[in-house]
């Protein structure tokens, strides 16, 4: 059994004990103190740590801003600081294993685009400054770790592999119900990252390791690379900043990792060096005991080397391999006027339009084609891709054959996508098959060459075992690689349809690879083309198509995918196949009388069209429904903000609160949200009317603590529903919070806190506050509070989320 590496604990932790002040930067502090920093290194070594962070968890130039150093200084310094504590320690002992220094990266603190504002170029540039800094320092490895948006990290990622040789770690934060504060599952970290060609990754901070543990099966299922596991030392107890794990206790539940063969244990917020000490003996003398216990060494190894699952993945959602999956063929301007116009015009409204239908009608991947002649592709792909990762949750299928807009699309696409697609011509392998390594997506090869397609089954059979072999010389799993037998149209090649299904069934029981085909493509030229189109589709699943291309709001397709996967044995129990036709047929005997009702504009019908609008991120589409229901006299634009625009909020907060959507979903209904007040408010102030806003609020992060993406959200939700918000920012002082309370007349305020070490300061606000303002209500919020001890500090209200917020911001100002 191979030995466990084992990391250091928390540096903050230590720092603070030892007289890091609550907002001050631990990487300014660490600069002017570096003895204090050394000494904290030499006690993890001594406790057993293989490898030791830096302290550079937030030094890059985003978070230094206002410093006295930059970038550079606290890089270089910290890491020399790192280094003399190793060369000390193994100067004055017998060293087997070499101890390491890890360049610490922690996330920008900004949220990316279609998030926030900060694009991935710009989050690539403040990591790349970080990873130079950090090898010319002397680190041996990188850990990027605690991020919890999959963009930010694949941004980190690739800033490190593309600049550095140094090996990559990456850890990423998850929330109890294994998804991270974005939305980000599990799964979907372990096919992206293991795809960028990372060295080892795994899960750290937030939860205890008991919590952490179920998270690490799951990584178990999903990838074979090494496993981290960094926990906390528990759960906090917000009242005494301590953690609920006691040394022996946190070793105690690490033991059970053992099994799973996770290969690499530390500690992260609350823990020390005597939780190290204790991890490393605990650990060490467990398997030293299991030895000779070939029951769990084989469950060990048996978990090393286990088979994965595979599938393409969106941040928020995978798409396993195995069975039929459809991929939506509509997002593609061929043959498609108003697709095409939509692209001239940047009209990226209407693609996501597209894209939800699409994914409403039970697409699993969506196809996303942009080339029209004389756009530039490589923007209008990557602004597509931007927009489509707010709004839909389905993987992508990057469409393209030109090798610089697919690789534009893979950077900016957080999650594994599909490749369509490369030819068996050495030259355009050449420059596709290393983008499709070295991002890890999966990829569709076309059985045709330079000299077009074969007219037989062997023929495309031989181009496409070419495809396999090339694709395999570069390093590609096999599950990634998908064929396309190519689809001819009947009418004018009707002897070709034999041949493409008889080529499908050769690739699929000869490679064993996936196939997919265009399908629609058969019957173009035809009459009541959806009956070819239907039976192509059919026999082509049964010769082993399994990811058709196809258009999913034709119901007869989508029915016979239903029904194949019945007789497939995919659909166990008939489960999908049954809610799929129940009700079915009282859907189609509605009259017409009826029809014809339900589709005139009444205010019920408004009502629904404003809150689909709103759910579906189109800011455009609800200010034009808005727009019309103020200018056709049916409201005002009071009601329409009371009657339609929060009732729709509302409904996606509930839908949020049940994890139905995710951050990305929340954000975008918002900001449509906001499309339609803004012009409300703009023709209210244009005709001299007063203001719309709800009243004033004050949001803000307590002094010392310099984390604020939580309140940024907070903001942005609570503006859309027609607050104003004052936002003081983040380490706000207490006189500036009573001071702006007092001249500004609020009587709301939301403080926030993610560290414990700045709620006294959150309970110093509260005294303070309501001593001048006794009538103002303040609501807190953040990582380490509960409701209780929300009330014991003095707060009126607790909230959760973003959407608690609301609530609260309800309750006082109406």
């Amino acid at each position: 059994m191979n030995s466990i590496i084992f990391l250091d604990g928390g540096m903050g932790t230590m720092l603070q004990e030892a007289g890091l002040k609550p907002g001050e930067h631990p990487e300014e502090y660490g600069y002017y103190n570096p003895e204090v920093v050394c000494e904290v290194h030499e006690k993890y070594l001594k406790a057993g740590s293989d490898v030791i962070y830096a302290n550079t968890f937030g030094a890059n130039s985003h978070k230094l801003k206002g410093c006295k150093i930059d970038t550079k200084c606290a890089i270089d310094s910290a890491i020399k600081t790192a280094k003399k504590a190793i060369d000390k320690f193994e100067s004055q002992n017998d060293v087997k294993i070499k101890k390491r220094v890890a360049l610490d990266v922690g996330p920008i603190g900004e949220l990316l685009e279609p998030l926030g504002t900060l694009s991935f170029e710009e989050a690539y540039d403040v990591y790349k400054e970080v990873m130079i800094e950090g090898e010319k320092a002397g680190a041996d490895l990188v850990v990027i770790e605690t991020f919890t948006d999959l963009l930010d990290a694949k941004a980190a990622v690739l800033a490190a592999k593309e600049n550095t040789k140094l090996p990559v770690w990456v850890t990423m934060t998850f929330e109890k119900n294994g998804r991270t504060f974005t939305g980000t599952t599990v799964e979907s970290m372990a096919l992206t990252m293991s795809g960028l060609g990372v060295d080892a990754l795994g899960v750290n901070c937030s939860l205890g390791p008991k919590e952490i543990l179920k998270f690490a099966k799951i990584l178990k299922e999903w990838t074979n690379l090494p496993i981290i596991i960094k926990p906390n030392a528990g759960l906090p107890d917000p009242s005494t900043g301590l953690y609920d794990l006691k040394d022996v206790d946190f070793a105690k539940e690490m033991l059970e990792y053992i099994p799973l063969g996770v290969d690499i244990m530390g500690g992260c917020c609350g823990t020390n060096p005597s939780y190290i000490k204790n991890l490393v003996d605990n650990v060490n003398k467990s398997l030293k005991e299991n030895k000779d216990n070939q029951e769990v060494l084989g469950a060990v190894e048996e978990n090393k080397i286990g088979a994965i699952k595979n599938g393409v993945c969106s941040t928020t959602n995978v798409v396993t391999f195995g069975g039929v999956r459809v991929i939506g063929e509509r997002l593609n301007p061929t043959g498609k006027k108003r697709f095409k116009q939509a692209l001239e015009e940047c009209d990226y409204e209407y693609v996501c339009k597209v894209a939800l239908e699409e994914e409403e009608a039970g697409a699993d991947i969506l196809d996303v084609n942009v080339g029209i002649p004389g756009g530039e592709e490589i923007k209008l792909m990557k602004d597509a891709i931007k927009e489509l990762q707010g709004v839909v949750s389905v993987p992508l299928q990057i469409d393209s054959s030109n090798p610089k807009v697919i690789e534009e699309a893979l950077r900016v696409y957080a999650g594994k996508p599909i490749i369509n697609s490369v030819s068996a011509d050495d030259e355009k392998l050449d420059a596709v098959l290393p983008l499709v390594k070295k991002y890890g997506a999966a990829v569709i090869g076309l059985a045709l060459d330079e000299n077009g397609i074969p007219d037989t089954a062997e023929g495309r059979f031989e181009k496409a075992k070419y495809i396999y072999d090339r694709a395999r010389e570069y390093g590609i799993p096999k599950d990634d690689i998908l064929i396309d037998c190519l689809t001819l149209t009947v009418s004018a090649q009707q002897e070709q349809a034999v041949e493409t299904l008889k080529a499908v069934r050769m690739v699929k029981e000869k490679l064993g690879l996936h196939c997919t085909l265009g399908v629609s493509n058969i019957s173009f030229g035809l009459p009541a083309r959806k009956h070819i189109t239907e039976n192509f589709l059919i026999q082509a699943m049964h010769c082993g198509l399994d990811f058709p291309i196809i258009n999913p709001n034709v119901l007869s397709l989508m029915d016979a995918v239903s029904s194949f996967k019945v007789l497939s044995g995919e659909d166990v129990n008939c489960d999908n196949y049954i809610e799929r036709f129940t009700g079915r047929i009282e859907t189609t005997t509605v009259s017409s009388a009826e029809k014809d009702k339900s589709n005139k504009s009444d205010v019920s019908g408004e009502t629904n069209e404003i809150s689909t609008a709103v759910l579906k991120g189109l800011g455009e589409e609800t200010k034009k429904l808005a727009k019309e229901l103020i200018e056709s006299g049916s409201k005002t634009e009071i009601e329409v903000i009371n009657e339609f625009l929060i009732p729709a909020l509302d409904e996606v907060g509930q839908l949020y609160e049940k994890q139905k959507i995710f951050l990305p979903q929340l954000i975008n209904s918002a900001n449509a949200a906001c499309a339609a007040f803004d012009m409300i408010k703009e023709r209210i102030a244009n005709r001299g009317g007063e203001s719309v806003s709800k009243g004033k609020i004050i949001v803000a992060t307590v002094k010392g603590d310099i984390h604020d993406i939580g309140k940024n959200i907070v903001k942005v939700i609570l503006e859309n529903y027609g607050y104003k918000i004052i936002d003081l920012g983040r380490d706000v002082p207490v006189e500036k919070v009573v001071d702006t309370v007092l001249s500004e007349n609020v009587t709301l305020v939301g403080l926030s806190a993610l560290m414990t070490t700045t709620l006294p300061a959150m309970k110093e606000t509260i005294v303070e506050v309501k001593k001048v303002a006794p009538e103002c209500k303040i609501w807190v919020g953040g990582a380490v509070l509960t409701p209780d001890y929300a009330m014991e500090i003095g707060a009126d209200f607790y909230a959760r989320d973003a959407r608690d917020s609301v609530d609260i911001a309800k309750k006082v100002l109406g």
